[in-house]
């Protein structure tokens, strides 16, 4: 089988905080291979962790870290500029070792790092902030996986720091001409509709490509699909993006099985 007829799909969970619920974390575990688990900056606490980590071990779902920015408040969609490279690197260093001691407590291990909200953006454009990123990572684990954004910054650090990559398209985002996501304020930049957003990633996995707004094909390699937890309609589209793949004969492995 060819690396085009697998893939993994991705979900960032672990973010509801005390008695506040963010997404539905069971349910969306019954259809992704991968989960990205908030560790405590900008959702989860360890109490969330612990039980998401449980239930994807239950579900032999592979446990990431999903570290972000400190602001709770802001659920890590802010921009907190100003900060060196050493407090980035700590930042991220933190969190995954969070991460790692509450997955060992549910007898997991974490095999892969994905950056969250604003923190990503930035560093998928910002070269210092993603080299930075990609230290903490290599000096935490240099066999964890990093989960990248194709043609970005963050890819780039990734490659210089010699961390094993996985390349993440996104259902339901539309890009720009450059292989970056195209800003949610501007209009058509999100799929709202699953059956479409279904055909957008059967497409992406065929081509082994992501077409951006003005119809450009950009070639990368297609090994982890992004569906979003937090947002109204979440598991209905990730039930139809996971039954159009199925239906096509793609297997949904997790990236860390095959990378």
């Amino acid at each position: 089988m060819g690396d085009a007829m697998r893939v993994d799909l991705n979900s960032d969970l672990g973010e509801s905080f005390g008695p506040w619920p963010m997404g539905d974390d069971p349910a969306m575990l019954d259809l992704v291979s991968s989960a990205n688990i908030a560790c405590g900056f900008h959702g989860g606490d360890p109490q969330v962790m612990l039980r998401a980590c449980t239930l994807a071990k239950a579900r032999d779902v592979s446990i990431g870290a999903h570290p972000g920015f400190l602001d709770l408040q802001g659920f890590g969609r802010r921009q907190i500029v100003g900060l060196s490279a050493e407090e980035v690197e700590t930042f991220v260093a933190y969190q995954i070792g969070a991460i790692r001691g509450v997955a060992a407590l549910a007898g997991a291990r974490v095999t892969h790092v994905k950056i969250h909200g604003a923190m990503s953006n930035m560093a998928c454009e910002d070269e210092g902030m993603a080299a930075a990123i990609a230290r903490a990572i290599r000096g935490v684990d240099p066999d964890l996986i990093f989960v990248v954004l194709p043609f970005s910054a963050l890819q780039r650090a990734g490659e210089k720091a010699g961390l094993r990559l996985a390349m993440e398209v996104f259902a339901d985002r539309a890009y720009e001409d450059n292989g970056l996501l195209m800003s949610r304020k501007k209009p058509g930049s999100v799929i709202h509709d699953g059956a479409a957003a279904a055909a957008n990633v059967l497409r992406m996995v065929r081509q082994q490509a992501v077409t951006t707004g003005s119809g450009k094909v950009m070639p990368t390699r297609v090994d982890t699909i992004c569906i979003h937890s937090d947002t109204p309609g979440a598991i209905a589209m990730a039930r139809q993006v996971r039954q159009v793949l199925v239906d096509a004969s793609v297997a949904i492995r997790p990236f860390a099985s095959w990378l």
